[in-house]
């Protein structure tokens, strides 16, 4: 996977990257500010397979990382990115992974405890798929709801279960040996049990934070 990298703490981009390309994974470049992350994002012939930013960088070491990585995803839709924090950017972190192409994640560094776990992440999110931290979930959801998830049948909950996992909708149908047709169906189903109408902006992100709020 080719990955640029952006984080404004030396030691810590240097050792991400030599994380990364342990796993196999090639850093074809990184940044040390926000700014930096655009100008050198744009000027790459052939776009990283995954950007990942830390959130609070220069020049004014606050959010400047996740609004860079709008910026990016409001040129280029498609582009995967996760943002890596040490602390929750609670209006654009809500914009990131509003974003209806998916491909995004939102990770804290402190609670990512495992190699294993995170190589999964940055792979779901590679592949189209969407990774909250739950800790990032608690901050960003609007409204309580986690009762609502009692009153979905048992496959609705095993489809919502690999939802926030990041699998597709025809990743969902190999895992559980049921047609596409049959899991648009039970997504439909999920969504109205949860209260999420059509005119709700992103209503599958919002499923699954509801998901997660009562996986914590």
């Amino acid at each position: 996977m080719r990955i640029l990298l952006a984080d404004d703490a030396a030691l810590l981009r240097e050792a991400l990257q030599a994380l990364l390309e342990r796993l196999g994974h090639h850093v074809i470049a990184t940044a040390a500010d926000a700014t930096e992350l655009v100008t050198v994002y744009e000027a790459l012939p052939i776009k990283p397979d995954l950007v990942i930013t830390d959130v609070r960088m220069p020049p004014t070491r606050t959010d400047d990382g996740l609004r860079a990585a709008l910026t990016i995803r409001a040129a280029h839709p498609t582009q995967p990115i996760l943002a890596l924090s040490q602390y929750v950017a609670d209006r654009y972190a809500r914009d990131l992974l509003a974003l209806p192409e998916g491909a995004v994640g939102y990770l804290l560094k402190e609670r990512v405890n495992r190699v294993t776990d995170f190589e999964h992440a940055i792979n779901t999110i590679a592949k189209g798929g969407t990774v909250i931290d739950s800790e990032v979930t608690r901050h960003l959801l609007q409204r309580d709801q986690p009762h609502l998830i009692d009153y979905l049948t048992e496959r609705e909950r095993e489809v919502l279960t690999l939802m926030a996992e990041g699998a597709s909708n025809s990743d969902i149908a190999a895992r559980l040996f049921i047609s596409d047709a049959a899991v648009r169906k039970h997504i439909g189903n999920i969504f109205t049990g949860l209260g999420l109408h059509p005119a709700d902006e992103n209503r599958r992100v919002r499923a699954i934070l509801t998901f997660l709020q009562t996986q914590t």
